[in-house]
């Protein structure tokens, strides 16, 4: 489950005028005479659909319903509980297919999001307020309606029991019933141009289902994991599951929202199937066999290798590569700041020159990587150079609390790949380590103070990445740093991440085109000790904590690029991760039968498998286990 936040400046009014009916003015509006419905928010510009739009320019409206899509999953699941995502269990895949949000965003623009269960939205000219009103036909699975008071709880366990929402919500005072179908959420302060969006993609959870029991009498209790299937808003359904081994969505067919335009052309497939597999290599094979329509390829020594055979050179098996344009990523070695032995920037520093990037592309990734050097690679966002102009201004506010250098120098990793690079900064390595309080003793580094050997341990949950680790290890020990590398499965993985039991992991953090209120969770100093946050990392800082600050108060989107680029200058110069590496295009594989409408919107690379259908032609083409779909 990921959080993110796109916002709203220049709005559109709902029916070109405020609506004025007596029984439709909600005590919210009464209150701020400014305030005006709208069908939909856009943080920065206008919205590319007026009210009353058909359908999105992406979709196909006359898309054919039916057929299956079968996707990987790795490892396994024991919990359908959205709230307790990353504190509890393993969420299974495509959850998020049953629920419906308040608001939904357009993929073929940067920062709107369009009613989905809310038919409107309404804000005072300060901001220190949203209020939704909900669609009188938005109805439960079970024919129950979608209340007030159903957005009030979801709100409420998300912010109390999910890191995560706590971190997004964390401006968010409380939500409140303001009308018979309207709720308001209250801000602690206004001029927040990133909360009525953050608010507006809040999961939907019926209330009366979560205060009932389960099918064994037992009442039920949204802190807990369970497997009792969900009641939903959305377009699908639990059909049947087997936490080893799959998990299967049929399709509503009587969904309430199936004709809203927001919808037209979406969720065509009958089943949307997720099969489980331990094992990459073994997951692979199946794909071969025939066993899953459609992967996503995350391994070039796989995309280079793995795809030699007879149904990809007779076209029944498609390769192909979607731009990515809508998030930037930050892969990396990341560093426990809550060890002692990690506190050090010089230490964190002397680990980046030891990382062999430029071999182990040769060797291992085929050269098929780039290396990362910002944590919104690929995006406008990505500080470059030195800071200038509204960068350099925001950088000004916390030059004492940053390093120097940043002022001075472009960031950049160091360069190998020879060597002479190798021992160059083999030596500038235990120079760094060596100021900050380590020295060599019988070919060991060792703390100075203590004589304690600097240990470290490489933790992963499946051995694809071991490679990347034991390819790394040579050059640490090298340097008399004693390295161990353990993978463990998914669950125990999970668990010593929650409670902090880690020295150094590979972690991805994605990043939108409209940072916000997830920077927080991601960085921020009141994250770093809650249990399940995304500051897997611990940092704790001041000058980051102010950035981030500055990057949700942005009033332009010039402002908000500015205070961006020195939030990734901070974090880049702080030294808190070993930047890996990345590519630019998600890497597919499908078996060709599904279709999907030229062009596929900018910002949703491959759109799979929402705007895609079953295409009954290609499939009796191309022949198989699942033909007959």
């Amino acid at each position: 489950m990921n959080r993110r936040s796109l916002l709203a400046s220049a709005m559109v009014v709902l029916a070109g005028r405020r609506l004025n009916l007596p029984d439709w003015i909600s005590r919210a509006e009464a209150q701020g005479a400014s305030s005006h419905w709208r069908h939909g928010l856009a943080k920065f510009g206008e919205l590319r659909y007026p009210a009353g739009f058909k359908q999105f320019d992406y979709v196909n409206p006359n898309a054919p319903k039916g057929g299956a899509a079968s996707q990987i999953a790795l490892g396994t699941y024991d919990n359908f509980n959205t709230v307790i995502a990353g504190v509890k269990g393993t969420l299974v895949q495509g959850i998020d297919f049953v629920y419906d949000t308040l608001l939904v965003p357009s993929l073929d623009e940067v920062s709107s999001v369009y009613g989905l269960l809310a038919e409107s939205v309404s804000y005072p000219d300060d901001l220190s307020s949203v209020t939704f009103r909900l669609r009188p036909e938005a109805k439960w699975q079970d024919g129950m309606p979608v209340t007030p008071d159903d957005v009030i709880f979801s709100f409420n366990a998300f912010k109390k029991i999910s890191p995560q929402a706590g971190a997004s919500y964390r401006h968010v005072v409380k939500a409140e019933k303001t009308g018979a179908r309207e709720v308001t959420f209250k801000f602690d302060g206004t001029g927040s141009r990133d909360l009525p969006q953050v608010v507006g993609q809040l999961t939907i959870l019926p209330k009366h289902w979560w205060e009932g029991t389960d099918k064994d009498g037992k009442k039920r209790s949204i802190e807990e994991t369970t497997l009792d299937m969900p009641l939903g808003s959305g377009p699908y359904k639990i059909r049947e599951f087997s936490p080893a081994h799959n998990i299967v969505y049929e399709r509503v067919k009587d969904y309430w929202g199936k004709n809203l335009n927001v919808n037209i052309g979406r969720n065509n497939f009958d089943e949307l199937r997720y099969e489980y597999f331990r094992d990459a290599t073994v997951a692979i094979e199946a794909f071969k066999g025939d066993l899953v329509d459609w992967r996503t390829e995350n391994s070039a020594k796989n995309w280079a290798t793995a795809y030699d055979f007879p149904a990809v050179a007779e076209k029944r098996v498609i390769l192909q590569e979607f731009p990515i344009n809508n998030v930037g990523v930050m892969q990396a070695f990341a560093f426990n700041l809550r060890r002692n032995k990690f506190k050090d920037p010089r230490v964190r520093l002397a680990f980046n020159y030891l990382f062999d990037f430029e071999e182990m592309n040769k060797k291992i990734f085929f050269g098929q990587y780039k290396r990362t050097s910002s944590y919104f690679e690929g995006t406008e966002l990505a500080a470059t150079g030195l800071p200038t102009g509204r960068e350099l201004e925001f950088l000004e506010t916390v030059r004492d609390k940053v390093p120097p250098e940043l002022f001075t120098k472009p960031y950049a990793n160091p360069v190998n790949g020879d060597a002479t690079a190798v021992r160059n900064n083999l030596r500038e390595a235990l120079r760094l380590l060596k100021e900050a309080g380590y020295e060599v003793r019988n070919q060991q580094i060792v703390n100075a103070k203590t004589g304690e050997p600097f240990e470290v341990e490489f933790l992963a949950n499946a051995p694809l990445f071991e490679r990347v680790f034991l390819f790394y290890k040579p050059s640490l020990e090298r340097l008399g740093i004693t390295v161990s590398v353990r993978t463990v499965d998914e669950a125990h993985y999970e668990n010593r991440l929650r409670s902090w039991d880690f020295d150094i992991i590979t972690f991805a953090w994605g990043e939108s085109l409209l940072p916000g209120t997830e920077q927080r969770g991601y960085w921020g100093s009141e994250a770093a000790d809650q249990s399940g946050s995304d500051n897997i990392l611990g940092i704790k800082n001041a000058a980051v904590d102010e950035m981030i600050t500055k990057v949700i108060a942005a009033k332009t989107r010039d402002d908000l690029v500015a205070a961006t680029k020195a939030l990734d200058r901070i974090l880049l110069w702080n030294h808190y991760v070993i930047p890996q590496w990345g590519y630019a295009k998600l890497r597919t594989a499908r078996w060709n039968r599904f279709s999907y409408a030229e062009p596929l919107p900018k910002y949703g690379m491959s759109a799979f498998p929402g705007v895609w259908w079953w295409d009954a032609d290609k499939a009796a083409k191309t022949g198989g286990k699942r033909q007959t779909q």
